[in-house]
């Protein structure tokens, strides 16, 4: 095969007669060869193209095709998922002309992965060739090309083809990344879970029955708001034995709970502890999601406007803290884990070229080194002032402090004070790589045109200017949040990459609840925003650490080469995943 003959991409979609199509394009597009399979075929003819000429693998959506393949034991260096694409693709202000883009409305659907199970062992391609999946993303093959085609020409014409090729090649990547992550599973410890909820809650009650420490704990509210009866779990009824108590408060939350000193607060917020551990991880959440020592969440990449993860069923991305003791290596094996201190201010330091801010964090905490510039006194002050500047804050310690932020790094303050007046004005921004916001859906335009008419009331204006205050805040975060999602998710890239040379461990020193692919060598365990943990046989964690360091300094080098702004790395080897 001459270098001409060898496919840079190869497109995956349903063929005829419930037959998977592969279709290989050479660099420019044009097709080069194409083959219909049976589906129980499609994962021995990608490894074998895969190590051949590994080229990039176009699919409708990752979750139905990439996730077969991982469980065959196969898996692929590069793809483009054109579902995720698309969505970036048409909103994106670089694009000149997304029009067509826009037209494609069967690409704009969600899948809906809450639908993927593939336990019982059917497969899509019983459907009929003219069918789209449950969501509305088609899997023909055609139409498959015919949106690739469209992408590749929207990228192309491209204010910054550079950036936004970056930002497919992450994403995609990201796609990859989260069916991996829910193949190799969470090495999850039951026992150790059944015992913090027994420290918590009490031992697992009969079906039914509420644990016996929330009973306690339900039976001291009451006796201390003097009401027997008193149902905890309705908050109109909790609210009004609270007033006759005399605790005046507007809701039952806990910052409005802590400001009174009465018997009643510290049982009650007790309660409200333990009624979320139960909800949301206790026994039940145990028997649906953890089996045979592997957590398996169900991971959505971009499912959040800004570009950062979701998930769709586990709660992957809630996992409370006392419950990471739980997360433990098998036997012979390590839990690898690192998140970036401050990776906001950092990546906005670098997106702003803000040198005041980038030394300030040089090689050191960046809020420590806040209060070392004698911007204010207490870690917690900037602390406080940064995360104002980020996500708006105006009053309270934030008002305070966010003025001094301006006067020291006015470069970093006037990228989100520019990007807030973007929003609030109805416009909208984009982050590193070229995400772009959403447009503000017309009633809140109308409201802001009707605002401002001589007939108006100062009611209709306030709401206004309180709506468009709003905005300004999610596109003041929009820009520096979404940028740090793409950060993340390079690093996740360059470490998958990298993990993936490692040599596999033998046979005997193997993880089998890892699954096929990951049993013998060193893989993502979990990601979370700003934080990985790697699970890695022992002799392999210094090399996984090492991996995961040189990952984060490409990933700065990758987005903003050039830059002083280091992204610093704590990071621990364990058994067990700490509780804090």
């Amino acid at each position: 095969m001459t270098s001409d003959e060898r496919p840079a991409w190869c497109v995956v979609g349903r063929g005829t007669g419930g037959r998977c199509a592969l279709v290989e394009l050479d660099a420019l597009g044009a097709r080069l060869r194409e083959v219909e399979i049976e589906p129980e075929r499609l994962a021995d003819e990608v490894a074998r193209r895969e190590s051949a000429v590994s080229p990039r693998w176009v699919w409708s959506d990752t979750p139905t095709w990439y996730a077969r393949l991982v469980d065959a034991g196969v898996t692929v260096s590069r793809g483009h998922d054109l579902r995720l694409i698309h969505v970036i693709l048409r909103h994106s202000e670089m694009v000149r002309e997304a029009r067509a883009l826009r037209e494609a409305v069967d690409w704009d659907a969600p899948i809906d992965l809450q639908l993927e199970d593939r336990s019982a062992g059917e497969t899509l391609f019983e459907l009929d060739a003219s069918s789209a999946r449950p969501g509305g993303v088609p899997h023909g093959i055609e139409e498959a090309l015919t949106e690739f085609a469209r992408q590749r020409a929207a990228i192309d014409g491209a204010t910054d083809p550079s950036r936004l090729r970056l930002l497919v090649a992450a994403e995609s990547a990201g796609g990859l990344i989260a069916a991996e992550l829910h193949a190799a599973g969470i090495p999850w410890d039951v026992a150790e879970h059944d015992r913090i909820l027994a420290e918590s809650l009490g031992p697992r009650p009969s079906p039914g029955h509420p644990p016996a420490r929330m009973v306690e704990s339900a039976a001291q509210v009451r006796e201390a708001l003097g009401d027997p009866q008193l149902s905890l779990d309705s908050p109109p009824r909790l609210l009004r034995a609270l007033h006759r108590a005399e605790i005046d408060v507007e809701s039952t939350s806990k910052w409005e709970l802590t400001r009174y000193d009465h018997p009643a607060i510290e049982p009650l917020l007790r309660y409200k502890k333990q009624s979320r551990l139960l909800a949301a991880n206790g026994w039940a959440w145990l028997d649906e999601w953890v089996h045979e020592g592997r957590y398996r969440p169900v991971y959505v990449p971009g499912g959040v406007v800004t570009g950062r993860w979701a998930s769709s069923g586990g709660g992957a991305l809630q996992i409370p803290r006392q419950l990471r003791p739980a997360l433990r290596a098998d036997e012979g094996w390590r839990l690898v884990s690192a998140d970036v201190a401050q990776l906001e201010p950092r990546v906005l330091a670098a997106m702003s070229a803000d040198t005041a801010m980038a030394t300030a964090g040089a090689g050191k905490d960046l809020y420590s080194g806040i209060v070392d510039a004698g911007i204010v006194a207490s870690r917690q002050e900037a602390k406080v002032g940064v995360l104002g500047a980020l996500y708006g804050g105006t009053t309270g310690d934030s008002g305070r402090v966010v003025p001094r932020l301006r006067r020291t790094f006015p470069d970093a303050m006037a990228l989100v004070d520019g990007a807030a007046a973007t929003g609030e004005r109805g416009g909208t921004v984009s982050t590193w790589l070229g995400r772009s916001s959403p447009a503000p859906e017309a009633a809140w335009t109308q409201a802001q045109t009707s605002a401002y008419r001589p007939e108006a009331s100062s009611g209709e204006q306030e709401r206004a200017r309180r709506s468009a205050r709003d905005r300004g805040r999610f596109t003041r975060n929009f820009v520096v949040q979404g940028t740090a999602a793409e950060w993340a998710l390079s690093w996740l890239a360059a470490l998958r990459l990298a993990l993936g040379r490692f040599e596999p461990v033998a046979p005997e020193a193997a993880a089998p609840a890892s699954g096929p692919v990951f049993a013998r060598r060193a893989h993502l365990a979990f990601f979370l925003h700003d934080e990985v943990i790697v699970h890695a046989p022992a002799d392999q964690a210094e090399a996984a650490a090492e991996a995961i360091r040189a990952a984060a300094d490409a990933a700065g080098r990758l987005l903003f080469p050039g830059s002083p702004v280091d992204f610093p790395l704590d990071l621990t080897i364990t058994e067990r995943s700490p509780a804090s």
